[in-house]
């Protein structure tokens, strides 16, 4: 359940302020009673290993062109989103309202609950499964996390990897979770074993 926004606060409903919003069509309500309690960290490029381009914002808003590089017709037509994304340098956008479901875990199951997609917050950054992260990302995705943690009853933080751990592998090994463990130590938020 999410809260009402304070005055001075950096929040418009569920839109962070800081964040540059860019819409995306491809999210829906979150079923009656979720509480959004988890935040799933992610990994993306486009195409893989390719950064600093605009082809994630465009897949998230659903205007990739398909014809653009030869890796888009392995995924042409898919409707994917996540609330947040983080680029190399640390820019952040936001492309579904946090109170709403963005559609960016499938298939999953996570503190004794399938479908993580009705109560998390998913937050993708730039990079590649196995690759290292930037700093300014990890201070960016830091920053992001002790906000939606003061917003929401945030109690976990995990990895793409540890909610799909048959499917999906990202961020990987090359995501530092003792960094955010560190940044979050004595806030009762988990992180997976």
């Amino acid at each position: 359940m999410a809260k009402r926004s304070r005055p001075g606060t950096p929040w418009q409903g569920g839109w962070y302020l800081p964040a540059r919003r860019m819409h995306s069509p491809n999210h829906g309500p979150r079923p009656a009673g979720a509480v959004i309690d988890l935040i799933v960290v992610h990994s993306i490029s486009l195409p893989p290993g390719q950064y600093g381009g605009t082809a994630v914002q465009q897949l998230f808003t659903n205007r990739l062109d398909w014809d653009a590089h030869p890796y888009f017709q392995s995924i042409r037509g898919l409707e994917v989103s996540a609330h947040f994304f983080i680029a190399r340098d640390g820019r952040l956008w936001q492309f579904v309202d946090a109170d709403r479901r963005a559609w960016h875990a499938g298939r999953s199951h996570y503190r004794g609950r399938d479908a993580c997609n009705d109560d998390s917050i998913g937050v993708e950054l730039e990079g590649l499964e196995g690759q290292a992260f930037e700093e300014p990302q990890y201070r960016s995705l830091t920053r992001l996390c002790a906000a939606l943690a003061r917003r929401y009853p945030i109690g976990y933080i995990a990895g793409h990897e540890h909610i799909a751990p048959h499917r999906k592998n990202d961020p990987g090994p090359g995501f530092e979770w003792q960094r955010l463990r560190s940044a979050f130590a004595g806030s009762g938020i988990l992180f997976p074993p």
